[in-house]
This record gives structure tokens, sequence and C-alpha cells, in this order.
């Protein structure tokens, strides 16, 4: 069984981190100033743990909290048009139990997938530097040993997969040379884990379409049948 206290714990350092003093400064700026379509709503304004299901046999890893999706609601890919894109196709495939989520409090319940960030603080311009990936890194590292079932991870964009192979050798799992590559719907098999990746679903991918739903939820369905997910469970609206 998952040690979920010690899942809660994490949780907690992660929310109260401070290491990097310019994504400190910019994720509270923003939480502050904020954009004229979100002025009467409050911020969370603080990093972004894990969200999902502590069983889950998939782990999903993306690059960062957007400033007003994340670091306004409070949970990872909830509020912003990336979120939106992907939580249509964890519905699709019988993870998520809605297709839309837009406040962390509106129930969205996830099963047999947990989802991550490699920078759990909203970077400026969406480019977190080196040393702040690495300020993260070990948070990651703690989150996947703790998720003890997770068989398959599905990297979001590059910088995800990186992340991950990175997470995977620090685990003791070396990652084979030379590094394989980040592509959409690259595999390769490393220690105990199967990585698929996706291209990450920015706006930058789906309005041109570089990224399809189609697409996504094909990396999805090949991840539940890879992780040999629970059974797919009825969902609202299904």
């Amino acid at each position: 069984m998952v040690d979920r206290a010690a899942l809660a714990l994490l949780e907690a350092e992660i929310v109260a981190c401070r290491r990097c003093p310019r994504l400190v400064a910019w994720r509270e700026q923003v939480a502050v100033e904020k954009v004229a379509r979100y002025a009467g709503e409050p911020y969370w304004g603080k990093p972004l743990p894990g969200f999902g299901d502590p069983e889950a046999r998939v782990l999903i890893v993306g690059l960062a909290p957007a400033a007003h999706g994340g670091n306004r609601t409070g949970r990872v890919f909830t509020g912003d048009r990336s979120g939106d894109f992907l939580w249509t196709a964890l519905h699709e495939t019988g993870f998520a139990d809605r297709g839309s989520s837009r406040r962390a409090d509106d129930g969205l319940t996830l099963r047999d997938v947990y989802i991550a960030a490699a920078v759990r603080c909203a970077p400026p311009l969406n480019r977190p530097t080196n040393a702040e990936r690495d300020n993260c890194a070990p948070f990651l590292v703690r989150e996947l040993a703790l998720l003890e079932n997770v068989r398959v991870i599905v990297p979001l964009g590059g910088f995800g997969w990186d992340a991950v192979l990175r997470t995977i050798a620090t685990l003791g799992h070396p990652v084979p040379r030379p590094k394989p590559r980040f592509g959409h719907r690259a595999e390769v098999e490393i220690g105990p884990y199967r990585l698929v990746a996706s291209f990450h679903p920015s706006q930058q991918n789906t309005f041109t379409g570089r990224l399809t739903a189609p697409m996504l939820a094909d990396v999805m369905t090949r991840a539940r049948m890879l992780a040999g997910a629970r059974d797919r469970p009825t969902l609202i609206g299904a």
C-alpha cells in the first residue's frame, strides 16, 4: 500500500517551498497583480503538489504550472486551456470522471493516474532556469518513490521527458546511452518503468495542430494498456 501519510507530508513540503527567489517573486507578483479576467478571484500563488490517485499505475509529468492556471487555482493543469485539453483526453480514456476542470474544489476524481510537474512554481515565460529545475528535481524523485504502483510514465514535452529520465536515474535505474530521444509517442523501458511520451498540450501545440485530441487520447490509451490499469470506471456523462 502507498504510504499516504508520507505523500501528504511531501505535498505540504512542496507547498511551503521557497528555494527559488525568482520563482517566489514571480508567482506572488502574478497572484497580486492578476489579469483582468480573473481580477475578482483569489490566487493560490504557491508551489503545486501532485494530484490524483495515490494508487495510480500511470504518472503524467508536465513542465510547470501556468501563471493564471494552476498558480491561480491551486491544482496542476486546472483552469487553463492546456488543462482543458488534458482532462478531455483523460475522461475519454477512463482516467477522469469528467472532461473539464476549472477549480480545485470542483470534485474532479482521477483513477489510476497521478499528475505532477517537473517544476512546481509558475516560471516567467514558462521557462525555468536550470538551477530552478534542479532545485525542484528532488520533489519528483520522492514523489515517484512513494507512488510505488506506477509502471508507466507519460512525460508531456521534451522538458518533462528529460526530467523523468533524470528522476529515474536518481532512483537507481541507469538511462540507456545514447540517451533516448523525445518525440511524440516515443517509448522506452527503463528499470520498472515504461515511458510513453506526448507533445505538451500547450496552446502552441494544440492551436497549430501539432497535437490533436486523438493523438493525446492515443497516448493515454497506450499508457492504460501498458500499465494494466484497473477496469474503466463508469464515468459521468459516459
